[in-house]
């Protein structure tokens, strides 16, 4: 059957174009329209990103030398309101041989092989898409066998009823931002999945004066403590960084690089 050309593109829709846009496309080297539509799906994909924490022990000095308390410690506390004595990040003052010593933060370990992860039975402890361990509440049946399952001490369990803060009065609750607390419940720290999802830094990052902590995504290859950009694997590389408890192989995600304060003028003998 003879079909003139105005009356095919009348039968594909294409009749009020002008039929120079026919040879036009075709004439295009290499179009494909799969594939093109591939790549613009591929350019709209949002970029997962990796999470690791780097501390540098040559730039803390537990702020002592401000005369304050860690302010990691602190600028955790302000926004999560945990009950006193379950701070998500602890810094402690290690002792060393001939007097010597230093100060370690410890927050958790966002371990790519948790224990709490493993040994979770209803799976409330989680890895979210970004390598963060995180709690779901809702399905916590406060078993606390994630407590006893973490070789540092960073899991801490909900035993009363928690006051909420006035500015949480209404906080939707999520794993991401665990407010308002749930009594019979496991928590700790979120690595402020909610900020960093807004392209924030984390409350400990941000919060140290000393600049001693970054936050660092292993896709990009891009760390930050809110005042320089470095490398991750650079600044690993050529500091001699380590790991926490490295050799129970529960695979940790904070780094650290040795030291004792140095650069705040700290002596490991003070």
């Amino acid at each position: 059957m003879y079909i003139s050309r105005r009356g095919l593109l009348k039968g594909l829709g294409l009749a009020g174009l002008s039929v120079t846009i026919i040879p036009t496309i075709d004439k295009i080297s290499g179009f494909n329209s799969k594939a093109l539509a591939d790549t613009s799906n591929s350019e709209r994909k949002k970029l997962v990103r990796q999470w690791v924490r780097i501390i540098d022990l040559k730039k803390c000095d537990g702020c002592e030398g401000l005369g304050m308390e860690p302010q990691c410690m602190a600028a955790d506390r302000s926004v999560y309101h945990r009950p006193e004595g379950q701070e998500w990040i602890d810094v402690k003052k290690v002792h060393g041989e001939g007097g010597s010593s230093y100060w370690m933060p410890i927050p958790c370990q966002h371990c790519e092989n948790a224990p709490c992860v493993k040994v979770c039975p209803v799976g409330a402890t989680f890895h979210s898409e970004t390598g963060t361990v995180l709690v779901d509440n809702r399905k916590c049946i406060g078993c606390r066998f994630c407590l006893a399952a973490c070789p540092y001490d960073r899991r801490f369990f909900y035993w009363e009823a928690q006051v909420s803060d006035p500015k949480n009065t209404f906080t939707e609750y999520s794993p991401e931002f665990p407010l308002p607390a749930r009594k019979g419940t496991a928590n700790k720290c979120v690595l402020c999945e909610s900020f960093t999802k807004d392209g924030k830094l984390p409350a400990c990052v941000s919060g140290c004066p000393r600049g001693a902590m970054y936050l660092g995504d292993l896709e990009t290859d891009v760390a930050t403590n809110g005042l320089e950009v470095v490398g991750v694997k650079k600044m690993l590389a050529e500091h001699n960084a380590y790991r926490y408890k490295e050799e129970l192989g529960t695979k940790p995600r904070v780094y650290y690089l040795p030291g004792h304060g140095q650069e705040q003028g700290r002596n490991p003998r003070d």
